[in-house]
């Protein structure tokens, strides 16, 4: 699917399928050539790999380093992270749930906190052979066909992140980050620091920023879809729309009256299906009524089989 909106940035493609793994959302971007300087993203509580395989892309992360190239961000992009410069790029952007991250880059999440790291560094010459191989396919669809299948191929051989993480992850998701971490920690039979050790370690950012992530990504999008600040305010878990203000200026160095214009903001629709905020669950439906009874990890099943076109989606 793709949009020729004239109100964007960038053209934008999505897969018109699903994806293989759950927790894996992807989308191609085009330069239309009027990518600002200084552009700021707004913080997602997801970890994103951007893989560029035309024209280029430079970004500074929160502690002022500058990365070029395919890249990726730690989850919610460390608070910040700007564009510096955009040269007619072409890119497949994939984000990536925490647990799906985990598998997919293993121990390196607990190094992404506040960065944005390049794949080269972190992958050496696969990096280039997976953008080499992208820029050489034809179309969006097989692009997004074989970033899929080299993503499933890698998670079906990672070791899955430990359950009582992954619970700790929905519970925080669940309720739209207004779960308290001590009462998380106590119904997993852990203490707060042992949550925090192990969430850290495997989601690559403590618990109470991941909850407060996801707490601002909702309040974000509603404000965005038109609610005003005050309802927003009182029925996302803020204390006052004040307390609203502070992490939305924390997050975006905006007010909520102007973080809706933001660029990143205007394309969450048409790239992610995000216009506002997600259908409340239904009591009942899915959500993590009681903590794991499983200790440890297990082996991911197999996705099935993966063709290979050149590049095998497992190197």
């Amino acid at each position: 699917m793709a949009t020729g909106r004239d109100d964007l940035l960038w053209d934008i493609t999505c897969p018109a399928r699903p994806l293989r793994v759950p927790g894996v959302t992807m989308a191609g971007f085009r330069d239309r050539g009027l990518t600002p300087p200084g552009l700021r993203l707004v913080p997602h509580p997801a970890v994103a790999l951007l893989l560029v395989f035309d024209g280029g892309v430079t970004v500074r992360d929160t502690i002022g380093r500058r990365r070029s190239g395919s890249f990726v961000t730690g989850f919610g992009y460390g608070d910040r992270l700007d564009v510096l410069r955009a040269d007619a790029f072409e890119c497949l952007q994939v984000r990536l749930t925490p647990m799906v991250a985990y598998a997919v880059l293993g121990g390196a999440v607990a190094d992404l906190d506040g960065t944005a790291v390049t794949l080269d560094d972190l992958w050496g010459r696969e990096s280039a052979r997976i953008c080499e191989r992208l820029g050489d396919l034809p179309s969006w669809a097989d692009r997004f066909a074989w970033v899929d299948a080299w993503l499933a191929h890698r998670c079906a051989r990672a070791s899955e992140a430990a359950p009582e993480v992954a619970w700790a992850w929905r519970r925080i998701t669940d309720s739209r980050g207004t779960a308290r971490v001590e009462q998380v920690a106590a119904e997993l039979g852990w203490s707060r620091r042992q949550l925090w050790a192990r969430f850290r370690a495997q989601v690559g950012t403590p618990p109470k920023r991941a909850a407060r992530l996801v707490r601002f990504d909702h309040a974000v999008h509603a404000l965005v879809a038109g609610r005003a600040p005050a309802g927003v305010a009182a029925e996302g878990g803020y204390a006052d729309q004040s307390h609203l203000h502070r992490d939305v200026a924390a997050f975006s160095a905006m007010t909520p009256a102007t973080v809706v214009d933001e660029p990143f903001l205007a394309v969450d629709d048409t790239a992610w299906g995000r216009p506002g905020p997600a259908p409340k669950q239904r009591a009942g439906a899915g959500g993590p009524a009681h903590p794991p009874a499983r200790v440890g990890c297990g082996r991911r099943g197999a996705a099935g089989a993966v063709r290979s076109s050149g590049l095998s989606p497992g190197r």
